[in-house]
């Protein structure tokens, strides 16, 4: 599924996904400020927010768990190997919910691998040539339970012998 282009600016959904989550703590990987960010610290002065620059993450944050991490201007500086293992580090060790925003054509990488990671493609924007996606991954949105995962189709000794799978 392609996201259309949206008509709010990349800071005021960045703001929203803010206002949405309300992190306690926040990782920020890249982009050194933005107003979004600005404000929502203005607003929650409690909020601890650490900060990498693109590439490995230090020691020190690689350690920690995060509620919201947030990669901006980041992937258009790194290799593509090195862009997707630091997703997919974060992603599986370090926050339950991501969100990137990137310029496809800058950072050569395909709607495809943010897939490849389970991110979804949430919003495009649009200024003059640059398009802007915004991707993001949220553990507990990421599949939606089947219904026959509960206890009634687990083993019941009651139902030995009954039932032929």
């Amino acid at each position: 599924m392609t996201a259309g282009i949206s008509s709010r600016t990349p800071q005021q959904a960045l703001a929203a996904l803010l206002d949405r989550y309300a992190p306690q703590r926040l990782l920020l990987i890249g982009a050194s400020d933005f107003p979004a960010l600005q404000a929502f610290r203005q607003a929650h002065p409690e909020t601890q927010i650490a900060q990498a620059a693109p590439g490995v993450l230090p020691p020190e944050l690689a350690a920690q768990r995060f509620d919201l991490a947030l990669a901006l201007d980041c992937l258009e500086h790194l290799p593509k190997r090195d862009g997707l293992n630091l997703l997919g580090g974060i992603r599986n060790l370090n926050a339950s919910r991501i969100a990137v925003l990137a310029d496809l054509n800058a950072c050569g990488w395909q709607e495809t691998d943010f897939y490849s990671l389970a991110l979804q493609a949430s919003e495009r924007f649009q200024r003059n040539e640059q398009v802007l996606t915004l991707f993001t991954y949220d553990l507990l949105d990421y599949k939606q339970v089947p219904d026959w995962l509960n206890s009634r189709f687990w083993a019941n000794p009651e139902n030995f012998g009954k039932y032929w799978w």
